[in-house]
C-alpha cells in the first residue's frame, strides 16, 4: 500500500521544517485579530511555530523578535494591543 505524504510546514521563528501536526498554528483573522489555533482549521491566514524551547521561551517576546516575526508572517502590521493581547493568551497556552 502506498504511503501518505506527512504535510510538512515551517516554523516562523526558527525557519525549520516540520510534520504540521507537531507545531503549533496562529492565525489573523478575517476582523484582523491574532489567535492561537489549537484545530488548525480557523479561518484566515496562518503562521505555525514548533514547540522547541529555543522558539517558545518569553524572553524572544522580550526581545521584540516576535512582533516583526509576526507581522512578516501574517502579511499585517501588528498593534502593540494586538501584540500584547496575543503574548498573554501564548504564555497562558504554554504554562509560564
Amino acid at each position: 500500500m502506498k504511503q501518505r505524504k506527512i504535510p510538512l510546514r515551517k516554523c516562523i521563528v526558527c525557519q525549520e521544517m516540520f510534520p504540521k501536526k507537531e507545531l503549533v498554528r496562529v492565525v489573523r483573522t478575517p476582523d484582523e485579530r491574532i489567535i492561537i489555533d489549537p484545530t488548525g482549521k480557523a479561518a484566515g491566514r496562518g503562521a505555525y511555530v514548533c514547540r522547541q524551547e529555543s522558539c517558545l521561551r518569553p524572553d524572544a517576546f522580550a526581545a521584540g523578535k516576535w512582533k516583526k516575526v509576526l507581522e512578516r508572517a501574517l502579511n499585517m502590521t501588528v498593534t502593540q494591543e494586538q501584540y500584547d493581547e496575543f503574548r498573554e493568551k501564548w504564555l497562558e497556552m504554554m504554562g509560564q
